[in-house]
C-alpha cells in the first residue's frame, strides 16, 4: 500500500488533507514538521498549508528525500523560496471562490482539470516567481501562480486547497499525486 505523510505545517486544513487521502484507502501519517528526514518512510509527502513561513521546521530538508513532493497553499510558496523562486504578498488577501485556468493539460497534478477549475484559495502570500526548473501551470486573475510543477524532480505545488469542499475537483488532485507516488 503506498503510504503518504501529511507534513503538518500548523495549517488550519491539515486534518482535512489527511482525511482526503486516508478516504481514497491511502496508507497516510500526519507527521509534525521537526521530524528528522531520516525516520520518514512516506512514498511521497504533502507540505500542509500553514499561516507562518517561519514556522516551517525540516520541511526544506523534505524535498532531498527523492519522492513526490506536493505542496499545498504555504507548502508550495516553501517549495518555492527553498529552490530559489519568490514569494511575496498577494494583491488580494484572505480565502475566496477563484476560477483557475490550467496552463498545461499535460501536467500531471491538474492538467486532468483542464480548461479551467473552481476553488478555494488563499492569497495573502502568493509565489511571484517559480524557481528555475519549474512551469507555471495554472493561473488567475488573482494570482498568476496558482499551481508549478517540475516533473523532473516530482516537485509539485497549487496555491489553493484541494481538501476543501469549496474546491470543486479537489479529490483529484489527491487522485493525480497518489499516482505519481505509487
Amino acid at each position: 500500500m503506498t503510504r503518504i505523510d501529511v507534513v503538518d505545517l500548523h495549517g488550519q486544513f491539515t486534518h482535512l488533507e489527511h482525511r482526503a487521502l486516508r478516504d481514497m484507502g491511502v496508507d497516510v501519517e500526519t507527521i509534525d514538521a521537526d521530524t528528522p528526514p531520516a525516520e520518514i518512510a512516506a512514498d511521497g509527502l504533502v507540505l500542509s498549508g500553514g499561516p507562518d513561513i517561519d514556522r516551517i521546521g525540516n520541511a526544506p530538508d523534505y524535498l532531498d528525500l527523492d519522492v513526490p513532493v506536493l505542496g499545498i497553499c504555504l507548502g508550495m510558496q516553501v517549495i518555492a523560496r527553498e529552490l530559489g523562486g519568490t514569494v511575496g504578498a498577494g494583491d488580494y488577501g484572505g480565502y475566496a471562490d477563484v476560477t483557475v485556468e490550467i496552463a498545461n493539460p499535460e501536467d500531471p497534478l491538474v492538467g486532468s482539470l483542464a480548461p479551467e477549475t473552481r476553488v478555494w484559495a488563499s492569497h495573502a502570500d502568493e509565489v511571484t516567481a517559480v524557481p528555475e526548473g519549474f512551469e507555471r501551470t495554472a493561473r488567475s486573475d488573482v494570482c498568476e501562480v496558482e499551481a508549478m510543477s517540475d516533473t523532473d524532480r516530482d516537485l509539485y505545488g497549487v496555491q489553493w486547497h484541494p481538501e476543501v469542499a469549496h474546491t470543486e475537483e479537489g479529490e483529484v488532485v489527491f487522485e493525480n499525486f497518489l499516482a505519481l507516488c505509487e
